[in-house]
C-alpha cells in the first residue's frame, strides 16, 4: 500500500508501533525522494507525475504548432488558429495545476507559462524570418517520436521478439542495399528523360550516395512501430488486443516499408525531372541530381550533316543543348522544344561549353576530306 501526505503525516505514520514490536519512534525519520523537504507540497507517485509532465509537454507542443500555423495564414484563419493555440495552453495549464497531489499549484502554472513563452520565442520567433514552419515542426516531431518510440519498443523486447522481428528486418535492409546498388533513383530519373542510366555515366560514389538516400526512405516506415512502442510504454488499453495480431501486423509493416520506399523514390526522381525541365524552359543552369550534372553545350558537328547518326531527333547546331556528357561512345543531349533526348556518336560531334540556353552557337565549319 502506498500512502501520500505531508512530511509530518509521513513521519507520524513511520513512527507508529507495529504488531510484534518495532524500532523506537525517535530513531525513525522520513525524507523526500527529490530536493529539499517542503511540508506544504506533496508530490504524486513517480509514474503519475511523469505521465502528467508528458501531457503538459504535449499540450505546449500543440500550442506552438497552432501558433506556427497561425503565423503562416492571414485574415480570419489567424484568429481561429490563435484561439486553438490559447485553448491548448489552457489545457496544459490545467494539467500543471494538478501536477502535485497537494500544494505547488500556483508555482506549477507560472512555470508552465514561462516554458510556453520560451517555446513560442524559439519556434515561432519574433518576425525575423527564423521561425519554424509547420512542416519543419511535424518533421522534427516525427523524427523525435520515431527515435524515442523505437528505443522504447526495443527495450521491452524478449529474445523471441528479437528473432521474430530483427532478423527479417535485417534481411529486408540487406536486400534493399543490393537493389539500391543498382542506382534505382538514377534509373527512374533517366527513364523520365528517355535515356538509360548508362547514358548518364554516374560515378560510383554518387551511386552509393543515391543508395543511402533510398535506404533513408525506409525510416518513414518505422513511425508506426515507434508509436506502438510508445503505446506499450504508457500501457494503452488497445495494446493487449492488438498484440494477438503479431503476424498480420508484421506483414503490414513490411508492405508499408516497400510502398513508402517506392513512393519516396518516385517522388524524388519526379521532383528532379521537373526542376530539370523548368531550367531547360528558362534556359538556366539545371540542378544536379546525385552526380548527374547537365550542362549547356554548343554541339559542333565534325562530320557532314548527311552522315550524322543522330537518334531521337535532328541536331540543330545553332541552338545549345543540355548535355549529360559522354558515356559509352555516345553523347546524350536534351532537346526541350521537342521534349525528347537526342543521342549522337561521340566521334561525330564536339561539345563546347555555353553560358546558358540563350546564346546562339556559331562554328567555322570546314568540309572534311573524302578519305577522312
Amino acid at each position: 500500500m502506498v500512502v501520500t501526505g505531508t512530511a509530518s503525516e509521513a513521519r507520524r505514520l513511520s513512527r507508529m508501533n507495529l504488531p510484534g514490536g518495532s524500532a523506537s519512534g525517535a530513531a525513525v525519520d522520513v525524507r523526500p525522494f527529490h530536493g529539499r523537504e517542503r511540508s506544504h507540497i506533496v508530490p504524486r507517485r513517480d509514474e503519475d507525475g511523469r505521465r502528467r509532465a508528458f501531457r503538459i509537454v504535449a499540450w505546449l507542443l500543440a500550442m506552438v504548432f497552432c501558433a506556427a500555423v497561425a503565423r503562416q495564414h492571414s485574415g480570419v484563419r489567424v484568429w481561429v488558429w490563435a484561439a486553438i493555440a490559447v485553448l491548448c495552453f489552457i489545457g496544459g495549464a490545467r494539467v500543471a495545476y494538478g501536477l502535485f497531489a497537494v500544494g505547488g499549484r500556483v508555482v506549477s502554472v507560472l512555470v508552465c507559462g514561462v516554458v510556453a513563452a520560451l517555446h513560442l520565442a524559439v519556434f515561432v520567433g519574433a518576425g525575423d524570418g527564423r521561425a519554424w514552419t509547420p512542416a519543419q515542426m511535424l518533421s522534427a516531431f516525427a523524427v523525435t517520436a520515431t527515435v524515442g518510440g523505437i528505443w522504447l519498443l526495443v527495450r521491452q523486447w524478449t529474445w523471441g521478439e528479437w528473432l521474430a522481428w530483427v532478423a527479417p528486418l535485417v534481411f529486408a535492409v540487406v536486400v534493399s542495399c543490393v537493389v539500391a546498388s543498382g542506382s534505382v533513383l538514377h534509373a527512374l530519373y533517366a527513364d523520365s528523360l528517355g535515356v538509360t542510366p548508362e547514358d548518364l555515366d554516374v560515378p560510383g560514389i554518387w551511386q552509393a550516395t543515391s543508395a543511402v538516400r533510398l535506404l533513408s526512405l525506409l525510416s518513414y516506415a518505422l513511425f508506426v512501430p515507434a508509436l506502438w512502442g510508445i503505446a506499450k510504454h504508457v500501457h494503452a488499453p488497445f495494446v493487449s488486443p492488438v498484440e494477438r495480431l503479431g503476424v498480420p501486423l508484421y506483414v503490414c509493416t513490411q508492405l508499408t516499408v516497400v510502398v513508402v520506399c517506392g513512393l519516396g523514390a518516385l517522388d524524388s526522381a519526379r521532383e528532379a525531372v521537373e526542376d530539370f525541365r523548368t531550367a531547360a524552359v528558362r534556359n538556366t543552369a539545371p540542378p544536379s541530381y546525385f552526380g548527374v550534372e547537365p550542362e549547356w553545350m554548343c554541339v559542333e558537328p565534325t562530320a557532314p550533316a548527311a552522315k550524322l547518326g543522330s537518334r531521337g531527333g535532328v541536331l540543330k547546331p545553332e541552338h545549345p543543348y543540355l548535355s549529360f556528357g559522354e558515356a559509352g561512345g555516345t553523347v546524350s543531349l536534351w532537346d526541350e522544344p521537342a521534349g525528347t533526348a537526342i543521342q549522337m556518336p561521340a566521334e561525330q560531334v564536339r561539345l563546347v561549353p555555353a553560358a546558358d540556353g540563350r546564346v546562339r552557337c556559331t562554328f567555322s565549319y570546314q568540309r572534311l576530306p573524302k578519305d577522312s
